[in-house]
């Protein structure tokens, strides 16, 4: 495995959990890899599926664990799916069921909330999901808003504990109005392209690191990125042969990158 080819790339793609951290613990190698980043003078985003968290909140999380990096270095679903619909309808509007990380980024982009006639029902992350908000959405779709779920992840980790994502929970308006949600995040290249504007780098000269098959390393593929699955979360080396497409690189842990 040519490991000098891959610390050669000038851009970095990383997912955060299961890469980075578990729920609120440090994988090992993880500051050594962060410090070769910014000694090298690498070009780096830290990527989440999750919409729940602003960069700034995501920036927080990381000081708690001792890594200290910049907001400006972090990338969510939330931004992907503001970005998009941003250029898809400037100034538009959204009834959103989701928590801060993506009302504010939707803020952000210039899109204003709207309860009676939509251009979009956005669905994210949530921790106050209602049958009265799912009822809502249904009745939005139903008279023409576009559906839109920021990653299509139907599970998520809290801690020990599996809980819905987004993909859940926006199953129930799909099914009650018979439309597909368009989903921004992983494995949608769009988030890819976008974040590999932001740092600027060619595909030749990015690599993405991930812990999902179905998320991560299936998205660097589309992209034309480079490929490197780390065994520190999600995946097994075991689960490998139930895909038939591969990674670049197989690693332990992101500490391999950094020698």
């Amino acid at each position: 495995m040519d490991l000098e080819s891959l610390r050669g790339k000038k851009g970095f793609i990383c997912d955060m959990d299961g890469v980075l951290y578990h729920g609120d613990r440090l994988l090992p190698g993880v500051n050594q890899f962060v410090d070769w980043l910014k000694t090298k003078g690498k070009k780096f985003l830290f990527l989440t599926n999750s919409s729940e968290r602003s960069p700034r909140e995501l920036k927080e999380k990381l000081d708690r664990l001792g890594i200290q990096v910049d907001a400006s270095h972090f990338y969510t679903s939330a931004l992907a799916t503001a970005s998009f619909l941003a250029s898809q309808r400037p100034n538009g509007s959204a009834y959103v069921i989701g928590e801060a990380g993506l009302i504010n980024a939707l803020y952000d982009a210039g899109f204003s909330m709207n309860e009676v006639n939509p251009d979009y029902v956005v669905v994210g992350e949530t921790h106050s999901y209602s049958y009265e908000k799912i009822a809502k959405a249904v009745n939005l779709v139903r008279a023409g808003a576009r559906l839109i779920g920021t990653n299509p992840d139907l599970t998520d980790s809290m801690g020990k504990d599996v809980v819905p994502a987004t993909g859940s929970l926006i199953s129930p308006i799909e099914l009650a109005t018979g439309k597909k949600a368009y989903f921004l995040g992983k494995p949608n290249p769009l988030m890819m392209r976008h974040a590999r504007k932001m740092l600027e780098c060619s595909r030749e000269e990015t690599a993405i690191v991930g812990d999902r098959m179905e998320t991560d390393i299936i998205s660097g593929i589309h992209s034309g990125m480079d490929t490197v699955l780390v065994l520190s979360g999600v995946t097994s080396r075991e689960d490998l042969k139930n895909y038939a497409y591969q990674p670049r690189y197989i690693l332990s842990g992101v500490g391999e990158i950094a020698g």
